[in-house]
């Protein structure tokens, strides 16, 4: 009789291999119902193989929020590689157009980033929030560069607020964020078009929008409008 086979022949990498299945069961039963013993029962390993790699549930949790943030960011600076710097209408679009496509094709990593909080889990900041940070650098990035070129329209008719300068100066001071309008014009763009993601990912729209991809691509289109008038 061959002798049970070890952890790491049936998984090469058992860590990889834990959180695919745990992306797996998220996407089957929801967040709430991440459970490290299903797991294991999944994978075919013993339960305290998991503890090796990740002790606790939250612990687990915030492995798969840094990947999640991680791919999205990836996502977003990909998808503005083959535009040109200079053309900062196309580029905003590009990175609108793949902010849904990506959520889209994977719902689970959006909700567990963005959706409702999982009860007794308190995301670690100073692990979680720099790779959060990436996805809005690329945004903002892209923002600021039409800013210096003149072609960025800024929001003139309402002076920000004292408490908007002092938050944004502080994130200036303690990120090396970009300038103000900037930093506030990505926090509302952002704000805007995860709006509409959600309402389709959560399936919110009333019935007779058939085709919710045409009031996204409308709605960045008029941003576009708004933010670069001059784009090309």
């Amino acid at each position: 009789m061959s002798p049970r086979p070890h952890n790491h022949e049936r998984h090469p990498n058992l860590q990889t291999a834990i959180k695919e299945a745990a992306w797996k069961q998220i996407a089957e039963l929801g967040a709430t119902a991440l459970n490290l013993r299903g797991i294991a029962r999944a994978l075919g390993i013993a339960a305290p193989s998991i503890y090796n790699y990740f002790p606790n549930r939250d612990d687990l949790i915030t492995a798969l929020i840094i990947d999640a943030f991680a791919s999205l960011a990836d996502s977003q600076a990909a998808s503005i590689l083959s535009i040109s710097e200079q053309e900062h209408g196309r580029r905003l679009f590009a990175l609108g157009i793949n902010y849904r496509e990506w959520a889209i094709a994977k719902p689970e990593r959006y909700q567990l980033i963005f959706g409702t909080p999982l009860a007794g889990y308190v995301a670690p900041l100073d692990i979680t929030q720099p790779v959060a940070g990436r996805s809005l650098a690329v945004l903002m990035n892209v923002l600021m560069a039409g800013h210096l070129a003149g072609k960025l329209r800024p929001e003139t008719g309402h002076a920000l607020s004292p408490q908007l300068q002092a938050m944004f100066a502080d994130w200036q001071q303690q990120r090396g964020a970009a300038d103000e309008q900037v930093q506030f014009l990505a926090l509302s763009i952002w704000g805007h078009v995860h709006g509409l993601v959600s309402v389709e990912i959560g399936q919110q729209y009333p019935p007779f929008i058939t085709n919710p991809g045409e009031i996204y691509r409308h709605a960045l289109g008029l941003m576009i409008i708004r933010y670069f008038p001059n784009s090309e």
